[in-house]
């Protein structure tokens, strides 16, 4: 296929719309189903650079989960536990620990469900039927893989009344290293970010403590690889093989820590016991239960659900989780990873990511305010690593 025609580009009006190889050449997918959109291909090639390039350097199957042209969180195929399970709504899913690639889905589509609404899949492996089933019963767009099992692309072919956007993407493409975009009519021309992150990347450890595990060198590294294909500015939060909170497109450092700090506590706060024991009525569908849990989490909980309110959502009046009570439970969360596109240029993202559990940290330095944030880290006894190699994505 040398060019796909869209319905249209970002936006309704914008017209004609179409891909193409500017050398002629074949494009490097296959759309077996459905009609992806403009938008769905900025997410399908963006999502698919990502977790090939998680697979390249952890060694291990990803999955990420796209919205609006950054990854809403990524993961690879760790096996879940069973609060996990519970908080992705996987926990009956059949087969799941006997796949690593739907293992991987369920933990990026469960991170942040409410940015995960309609969203892009790219998975780094042949999709199998256990992922396509927890595909298939999310509101999703689209999926792109190198490949689907016949039972999988019988799955997602009947998702949305058999419009579910299905492609097949060639796993031994390669771009050319020149890559270039129009804006205003204008030709920008750049060589392409092909820098590599691995666990040499997180060497130059600037911190006293300088004990960095290999399971949490490779969460920054899942951190890192999540920020090159991230709406800058960005902050990404990681623990137990994938991300748990990005914060996309601030103008401010300190505010895509706190946005992305502030998805992290959702994350933890959604296995605790009390958000695990609710009784939903009976007809309450699966975005409407995840909805009612971030507002049960919420500082606005009571006035949402008082008054009888709970009684159209549970079978039982939930008990109240208080201020006190999530701050406590949020006090004892620690060995939380994070990654940063550019460096910190003050200290005050240190004293936030503290309150979400960070204990290590890898960033590009060269704030001449380093040594602040290097004290700050010190203080609590984290592990920073200066990467010095900036992850810009626009």
């Amino acid at each position: 296929m040398k060019e796909f025609e869209l319905k249209y580009g970002c936006n309704p009006n914008q017209k004609p719309a179409k891909i193409f190889m500017a050398d002629g050449s074949d494009l490097p997918i296959e759309i077996l189903n459905g009609r992806p959109g403009y938008i769905n291909f900025l997410d399908a090639f963006n999502s698919w650079q990502l977790v090939k390039e998680i697979e390249e350097n952890v060694g291990q199957c990803a999955a990420t989960s796209f919205k609006h042209v950054s990854p809403t969180s990524a993961a690879i195929g760790k096996k879940l536990s069973e609060p996990l399970k519970k908080s992705c709504f996987v926990d009956d899913v059949e087969g799941l620990d006997d796949s690593p690639l739907a293992c991987a889905y369920a933990r990026a589509r469960g991170t942040d469900r409410m940015s995960s609404f309609g969203d892009w899949v790219a998975l780094s492996d042949e999709c199998d039927e256990v992922t396509a089933k927890i595909i298939a019963r999310e509101v999703s767009d689209g999926v792109i893989a190198p490949s689907y099992s016949p039972k999988a692309l019988e799955i997602l072919k009947a998702k949305r009344k058999g419009s579910y956007n299905i492609v097949k993407i060639d796993k031994d493409y390669r771009p050319d290293p020149v890559e270039r975009k129009q804006v205003f009519g204008v030709t920008f021309e750049q060589g392409r970010n092909e820098f590599k992150i691995d666990k040499s990347l997180l060497s130059d450890i600037v911190t006293k403590n300088k004990d960095l595990p290999e399971e949490k060198a490779v969460d920054l590294i899942i951190a890192l690889i999540t920020l090159k294909y991230t709406q800058s500015n960005s902050v990404c939060f990681a623990a137990d093989g994938q991300a748990i909170g990005v914060g996309a497109g601030q103008q401010s450092r300190i505010h895509c820590t706190r946005l992305a700090g502030s998805k992290a506590d959702l994350w933890h706060l959604r296995q605790h016991e009390k958000v695990l024991s609710l009784q939903f009525a009976d007809g309450v569908g699966r975005p409407d239960k995840n909805n009612i849990i971030d507002i049960y989490l919420s500082d606005e909980a009571e006035d949402v659900l008082g008054d009888g309110v709970w009684q159209k959502f549970f079978k039982v009046r939930p008990e109240p989780f208080t201020a006190e009570e999530k701050k406590a439970y949020l006090s004892t969360i620690s060995g939380v990873s994070l990654g940063s596109d550019a460096f910190f240029p003050f200290s005050d993202n240190i004293e936030r990511a503290r309150k979400s559990g960070v204990s290590y940290i890898a960033q590009p330095g060269g704030s001449v305010r380093d040594d602040l944030v290097i004290d700050a880290c010190d203080k609590y006894g984290m592990v920073m690593a200066f990467t010095k190699m900036r992850l810009f994505h626009h």
